[in-house]
């Protein structure tokens, strides 16, 4: 348990973080469900149009700290492969 007036503060600042950060990486995931049902349906604009809305989304979560520049780079190269792929 914090002691201190600082860790007190800390703890209550990071349960404010935690409430802001699972919050956008629920935005984020959902906007990538969205894509991924668009890639199932077959729908080519369906998903080009759910992949554009996806991409500043996944960039945002990256500037915010919510993922790693990596793996939004992977998310992103991977859907768009599959997303070019359908006929």
């Amino acid at each position: 348990m914090a002691n201190s007036p600082q860790a007190k503060k800390r703890a209550r600042q990071n349960e404010r973080r935690l409430a802001v950060n699972k919050a956008r990486r629920s935005r984020i995931r959902t906007t990538l469900r969205t894509v991924e049902e668009a890639i199932a349906s077959g729908d080519k604009e369906a998903a080009t149009a759910a992949l554009r809305a996806a991409q500043p989304e996944l960039m945002r979560g990256v500037t915010k700290g919510v993922y790693h520049k990596n793996t939004a780079a992977r998310k992103m190269s991977r859907l768009s492969s599959r997303v070019k792929s359908l006929a």
